[in-house]
Formats: structure tokens, C-alpha cells, sequence
């Protein structure tokens, strides 16, 4: 089956530029395009694809208010943001919205191809080059709290309250033996927290983690 994308940007030019070279990938198909944030809900609702390319910056509603509104509507459409957008604030803010991944427009093709194919499949994706500022991000909140996750998001074999712990300090770009310090632990345990994690929300390193602990306000910023 074919992933499904529906391209929501307020310039045309760049949505068709992205639809041509998309429209490469054999197992890519585009269902539709939006010019505005309005748009782009009723388009979504309507063409129900797998994966929604979202601008942040859109006239009638921002990016960030539309994938607040897909998740209410929604949720199983994936979300991908393309931005100039480079600031921590609205990466922090996007993916708490819900979108699952994070890219600048001035990114390669072959990295836009692969962020499609790995938040469709399930996973969370941000640009590398920007890795470091979403957790410098993290750590600058002065108003950072460490929460409970919210009933229904995880499986039924829940986070410790060290696991949040764990994953909170992880948010800070804290290395292994730096947690272990912080919370006077061997690095091996650390490290079987951090296993048992990545298991539990099932993805695959700390960036993945971080993501994770943002969206569902394990760790977040008001």
C-alpha cells in the first residue's frame, strides 16, 4: 500500500516543488494539498491521509493549532512538520501539538524521504541538525516540570516513578554516568532503566525518548 500524503503550505511553489520530486518515490502518493490552516483540517478529515507535510507558519490557523485539532479529530494521521522554523520554542510546541517529526524546508530530498517513510511507520524523527537545541530547549524552561504521563499513553506496563525520573534527566542531555551521579546509581543501572524505557514506549534511542517525554508532558513547558 501506498503511504498517503496530503502537502498543507501556503506557497504554491513550494508545494508543488515538493509534490514533484515525492511523487519519485514509487510507494509515495499524493492525495492533496492545503494553502491555509483551515484547509488543511478539512482536507484532512476529509482525504484521511496517512501522513499530513504541515507548514507552521499558515494563514487562518497555524501549524500548531492544526495538529492540535487532527489530534482531537484525527489521530491516526501522522504528522510531519516542514518549517523555516529552526527556534526549540516551536519544535517543543509542534511536537506537544502532536506531530511526530520536525524538518527545515532547506532540508536534503533524501532526508525528507526517509523522515516520511519513519514517522509513518510509527516513529519519531527530528532533523539531526537540530537534535541539540530541542534538548538545549528542554533544559533553558526555568518552568520545566516533571509530571505523571497522562492516563491511556503508555502500555499497561507503566513508567516507574525512576523511570521518569531517568527519562526527564535524558531530556536534560544528560549522558548515562551524569544521571547516575545525579540520582547516585551504578551507569549499569542507568542504562537498564533506559533499556526498559525505550521498551515500554517503544522506540529506539533518547532522541525518540525526549519526543516522547515532551508530547505526553512527561517532561514539558508551560
Amino acid at each position: 500500500m501506498p503511504i498517503r500524503i496530503l502537502i498543507a503550505d501556503d506557497h504554491p511553489l513550494l508545494r508543488q516543488g515538493i509534490r514533484n520530486f515525492l511523487s519519485l518515490e514509487p510507494d509515495f502518493e499524493i492525495v492533496g494539498e492545503a494553502a491555509d490552516g483551515e484547509e488543511a483540517v478539512t482536507q484532512a478529515i476529509a482525504l484521511r491521509p496517512d501522513l499530513l507535510l504541515l507548514d507552521i507558519n499558515m494563514p487562518k490557523a497555524t501549524g500548531i493549532e492544526v495538529a492540535a485539532k487532527l489530534r482531537e479529530l484525527c489521530p491516526e494521521i501522522r504528522i510531519l512538520a516542514l518549517t523555516i522554523h529552526d527556534d526549540e520554542n516551536y519544535m517543543m510546541k509542534m511536537i506537544q501539538s502532536g506531530a511526530a517529526g520536525y524538518l527545515l524546508k532547506d532540508v536534503e530530498p533524501s532526508m525528507m524521504v526517509q523522515a516520511i517513510r519513519r514517522v509513518h511507520a510509527g516513529e519519531s524523527y527530528v532533523e539531526p541538525s537540530l537534535t541539540k537545541k530541542l534538548f538545549r530547549g528542554i533544559t533553558s524552561q526555568e518552568a520545566q516540570k516533571l509530571a505523571p504521563p497522562p492516563p491511556g499513553t503508555l502500555d499497561s506496563d507503566r513508567l516507574s516513578v525512576r523511570e521518569i525520573e531517568v527519562l526527564r534527566l535524558v531530556g536534560k542531555g544528560m549522558s548515562n554516568a551524569e544521571i547516575a551521579r545525579e540520582l547516585f546509581l551504578s551507569e549499569k543501572t542507568v542504562k537498564n532503566h533506559l533499556t526498559n524505557i525505550f521498551r515500554k514506549i517503544q522506540v529506539t534511542d533518547r532522541t525518540q525518548a525526549v519526543l516522547f517525554a515532551i508530547k505526553h508532558k512527561i517532561v514539558y513547558v508551560e
